[in-house]
């Protein structure tokens, strides 16, 4: 009997694969690989090393040696011969040892160490009857990720494998741990009956002297409700886009996006909870999940709580929102619950979804209708115009030729179609249009503009570029920052309270007075609405910026537009279609049309596409960027177009390279590949990798420990909240409180010296569902491409190769890494990357991108259809958007050759029922604000109907639809509530300034508020066939990462 030779271990006996396949084992996804049932052993039966606590592999310290026992137990009362146990293959290599004796521990005196012998491999031996042999595998970690070793045994003719998995951790690693095992949330689904209820007590208003104008209500009607909940698709969708059902249409879409976010908010409700007395004035009850917005809830909600064990019958209490801390929220309610309330009262709670940002985008698709079709369907049938310009004398002296033409182009126009300024990534457009308000706002006095963005922190954004510029000399009393109720007064940087109007630490709209008197007004595009109903008039602002125009939806657009525009007024978008887009949660009403921007809209048109000069600019001079750090994004979403513009390289950058070890000096692009360990903590279902995470605080020590870097200098990217907190507790915890840690929607239109991307991932487990829920960066090449985009000088990937490797984009980049020698890490993956077409995006028509290691495209499997069959609609694919109609009734003044005519102001049919201010600097008159009660003097066609009809109270709770948009019934009013059936202090007593589902929220946490699904996730091998059979989700998972070998001679994984 001899040893089993060298020559005889080889691939074909592993069942994992071959060597290089155990440079990744995902345990997560394969219990096999870390679990047995004695009862199914064979006659010999042996024990796995360093078996699982709570599903998790054991700990080893980086330097220290950890050792376990492997027992190989003969039950037969025969001889069994073992021909040999060999270390297979150890991910990194040579990191175990096989042993006869107990190794030593780190702290033993060196004549222990020095007796000690390892190997990996032990020689044959026979096993008695009944013997138990015993044998040693050790492992003493050199950096941090998870450790894996498979070992074989060769009993005779029976090979048989066993895999051992240890999770190498730092003091950082370590002290992120949880106590708290993840544990799903009590089920909650329940929807509890609150017919009548006793009203609370309702925060400060946005406004404290009441709005002139109330929003209607717009309830859904209920014919259309039935058709949506039913899974049909109403017939205006079917028909697609077009002028004459655009109400109809936008409002159809809204209506599945508010269904869809009512069923979100019914499903967090809760059953028998308590709430603990905080102070005289609030009760607090705490909402798991909440600092993962789900449910998302902001001040001035409220909430529903019936008393389990009240006498009083089936009374319940309306409770008002009034502060949020982290998971706790701080409610008021009647006085009669707070004086009878004990802290071990049981109650049922119900969370009520505020409708108010619904009722603002309703109403701006009805008042969209009194817009010519130049504003929504500017098509190639339009009369073309020509922009006169004049030389621009610049006001910032940096901007290039590109940007001094749009800002001219801008000067020079007089209302019509919009005007587009549109590039990649950090290439001046937010400085094109600061450039172009400050022109307008020194050279042409009597101009008013609103700016508006996306989010807060873009519209802040903004506001900085136009104070903090010496040349520009705005004044500070004619610079408005309009802020909604729902911001927190601490979000707001110091700096920037003075351009803000605030009672008591609580943001509010001033009064039609003072808003009157402001030159420039900047605002996010929801809290526009409260400029409309504090009574500012259409035509009042001259000029409408857009920024970051391609993350808003098309209504959300809208409500700046169609409620402020007059004919005259310009109006120009900023953005990029090809960088995040609308934030929709309703994947139906996303894909027929609402997940689309009105920016991207318009580049459906003739005059955009062709890059007309007198409606578009593009530009394409990137100076942010590092040219390396460029060439990627450039190649894979703009044609290889980017022009790297980036000064030179400074010496200081050489040392930031040499601190991070940088391979390639120049090419600053580094990927760090480590296998860490997806977790989760008591019953938030968002996912964090300690492992990552500390990878990533060692970088940032490193650099802060050499070089005098400000807090602007670095940036974290990670896509799960709990990885966000995670980080902020480690550089809390190393006096590095300042480094900014967020999702790629915080970082859009925001740059810094050094940007570290954590991936987190490190399981395929939940990659589909990561995929449909829209989570995570995998299968979002937007996100993909905002999210590389960000760094001036270094840009570090921290993640799992052989995860990152399933998306063709991220696959692209760990390629691009390799190939220019800027990888290092755990190995990198031998198997074939396994793309699939549709997450490539469909960008300019690529078909794909060429494998990591063949020369092959790798597309072997049939594309999945690109949008998921979410709720069991049959798919029907986005309609054909056809535009009707030319430009406005009336020829606009010297825009068009040859047409110079001027403007009859008081034409009719033309939508607009006042005589607009003159656009000409030596003309502008003040508005009139004698306004009637309604505010217009002649009443909008169909301003709050969907058919025409005008409401006689526009505070009414009453407002049409028009064209039979189901096709099932003749009239379809905007009924009774059929929600909530709540009283009617509810919606007549609600003001625009109640904040709903917070668009305006700095903190924009939309890759992980996904559907009520998400809290029963799989968790277990049963749980993800559970999710793969789920009918509301269509799998595209081709086939299994490691395939089983069935020849024979293959090891068995007993």
């Amino acid at each position: 009997m001899g040893s089993v030779r060298d020559g005889d271990w080889d691939g074909e006996y592993s069942q994992v694969g071959d060597k290089g396949d155990v440079a990744f084992l995902d345990y997560q996804d394969d219990r096999s690989l870390h679990d047995y049932d004695l009862l199914e052993e064979g006659p010999v039966v042996i024990s796995f090393p360093f078996p699982f606590i709570n599903g998790k592999p054991r700990s080893a310290l980086v330097g220290e040696t950890l050792a376990d026992s492997i027992t190989i137990k003969n039950t037969t009362g025969e001889s069994r011969e073992l021909w040999g146990v060999r270390i297979f293959s150890s991910s990194p290599e040579d990191s175990y040892l096989l042993s006869l004796m107990k190794p030593p521990s780190t702290d033993a005196d060196e004549e222990s160490h020095r007796r000690f012998v390892g190997s990996t491999f032990l020689e044959d031996r026979v096993l008695q009857p009944g013997q138990t042999l015993t044998i040693w595998i050790s492992c003493r970690p050199k950096d941090i990720g998870l450790q894996t070793s498979v070992i074989h045994f060769d009993l005779e003719e029976e090979k048989i494998e066993r895999v051992a998995f240890l999770l190498a951790e730092d003091e950082v690693s370590q002290a992120l741990f949880s106590a708290k095992p993840y544990a799903r949330a009590p089920s909650r689904g329940k929807r509890f009956s609150h017919d009548q209820y006793v009203a609370g007590k309702r925060p400060p208003r946005q406004s404290s002297h009441g709005f002139k104008y109330n929003l209607p209500k717009y309830l859904i009607p209920q014919d259309i409700r039935e058709i949506i909940e039913s899974k049909q698709v109403p017939d205006v969708i079917m028909e697609g886009l077009n002028h004459k059902d655009y109400v109809n249409f936008f409002s159809t879409l809204i209506v599945m996006e508010e269904i869809h976010l009512e069923e979100e908010m019914r499903a967090h409700d809760m059953e028998c909870v308590t709430m603990r007395r905080r102070g005289n004035h609030f009760l607090s009850l705490e909402v798991p999940a909440l600092a993962e917005r789900r449910p998302s809830l902001v001040v001035g909600d409220y909430i529903l709580a019936h008393l389990v064990t009240s006498q009083n019958g089936n009374q319940s209490y309306q409770g008002y929102i009034h502060r949020i801390e982290a998971d706790e929220i701080f409610l008021k309610f009647d006085k009669t619950l707070h004086w009878s309330h004990r802290d071990d009262d049981l109650y049922n709670v119900s969370f009520t979804y505020n409708r108010m940002n619904m009722r603002r985008l309703y109403h701006a698709v009805q008042s969209a209708e009194s817009l010519g079709p130049d504003i929504l369907f500017p098509s190639h049938s339009s009369r073309k115009r020509v922009i006169q310009t004049t030389p621009l004398r610049p006001l910032n002296q940096n901007i290039n030729r590109e940007q001094a033409h749009s800002v001219e182009k801008i000067l020079g126009c007089r209302g019509g179609p919009p005007y587009i300024i549109h590039g990649p990534p950090g290439t001046g457009k937010t400085m094109t249009i600061v450039e172009a308000i400050l022109q307008l706002y020194t050279y042409q006095r009597k101009t008013r503009i609103l700016v508006c963005a996306s989010s807060n922190s873009a519209a802040d954004h903004v506001l900085q570029k136009l104070f903090d510029r010496e040349e520009s000399g705005v004044r500070e009393n004619e610079l408005f920052r309009l802020n909604a109720m729902s911001r927190p007064y601490e979000d707001v940087k110091p700096e920037f309270i003075r351009f803000c109007f605030f009672d008591d630490m609580v943001f509010k709209c001033p009064p039609v007075k003072a808003l009157l008197r402001y030159k420039i007004i900047v605002s996010t595009y929801m809290s526009a609405s409260l400029l409309c109903a504090e009574g500012i008039r259409r035509g009042h602002f001259t000029h409408i910026f857009l920024d970051e125009a391609g993350q808003a939806s098309e209504p959300e657009t809208m409500i700046p537009i169609s409620n402020l525009c007059a004919r005259e007024t310009v109006i120009v978008l900023a953005g990029d279609p090809k960088q995040l887009g609308p934030v929709i949660y309703s994947k139906d009403a996303e894909s027929y049309g609402l997940g689309k921007s009105y920016l991207e809209r318009l580049f459906e048109c003739d005059n955009y596409t062709g890059g007309d000069e007198n409606y578009v600019t593009k530009l394409l001079r990137n100076y942010r960027c590092h040219p390396a750090i460029l060439k990627l994004p450039s190649d894979l979403f703009y044609d290889g177009e980017l022009i790297a513009s980036k000064e030179e390289t400074e010496e200081t950058e050489s040392t930031l390279y040499d601190l991070v070890d940088l391979p390639n000096n120049s090419f600053p692009v580094l990927f760090i590949g480590i296998q860490g360990c997806d977790e989760r903590e008591g019953s938030n279902p968002s996912w964090f990798n300690r492992i990552e995470a500390s990878k990533v605080v060692d970088i940032i020590r490193k650099l802060n420990n050499d070089i005098d870097l400000d807090d602007g200098d670095i940036g974290v990217i990670t896509p799960y909240r709990q990885q966000v907190l995670k980080l902020k507790k480690a550089f809390e915890s190393l006096d590095m409180p300042n480094v900014k840690v967020g999702s790629v929607e915080q970082f859009q239109g925001q740059e810094r010296r050094i940007i570290i991307i954590s991936t987190v991932r490190s399981t395929i487990k939940h990659n589909e569902f990561d995929r449909v829920h829209n989570l995570g960066f995998l299968s979002n090449p937007r996100r993909f491409n905002v999210a590389i985009t960000r760094a001036k000088s270094l840009l570090i990937i921290v993640g799992n190769p052989h995860i990152i490797n399933k998306d063709p984009h991220w696959d692209k980049l760990l390629q691009y890494c390799v190939e220019n020698g800027s990888y290092k890490g755990c190995p990198l993956p031998v198997l074939e990357a396994q793309s699939q077409a549709d997450e490539f995006g469909g960008y300019d028509d690529k078909s794909g991108i060429p494998n990591q290691y063949t020369n092959e495209s790798g597309w072997d499997k049939e594309n999945p259809k690109q949008y998921p069959n979410e709720d069991g609609w049959d798919y029907i694919p986005p309609p054909n958007q056809e535009w009707s109609g030319t430009g406005w009734d009336e020829p606009l003044p010297s825009q068009y050759p040859n047409e110079v005519v001027p403007p009859n102001q008081e034409c009719s049919g033309t939508g607009w029922d006042e005589p607009l201010p003159s656009q000409y600097p030596n003309e502008v008159v003040p508005p009139n604000q004698d306004y009637s009660e309604t505010g217009w003097d002649e009443p909008l066609p169909s301003q709050y109907s969907w058919e025409g009809q005008n409401v006689p109270n526009q505070s009414s709770s009453e407002a049409k639809w028009g064209n039979d948009v189901s096709n099932h019934s003749n009239e379809g009013r905007w009924g009774d509530d059929v929600l909530n059936k709540l009283s009617d202090d509810e919606n007549d007593d609600v003001e625009w300034g109640d904040e709903g589902f917070n668009h305006d929220s700095n903190v924009v946490e939309c890759n992980e508020d996904v559907l009520s699904q998400y809290l029963k996730d799989a968790e277990s091998v049963e749980d993800a066939a559970l999710l793969e059979s789920n009918e509301l989700r269509q799998s595209h998972n081709s086939s299994e990462v490691y395939p089983r070998r069935k020849e024979r001679g293959e090891c068995s994984s007993k």
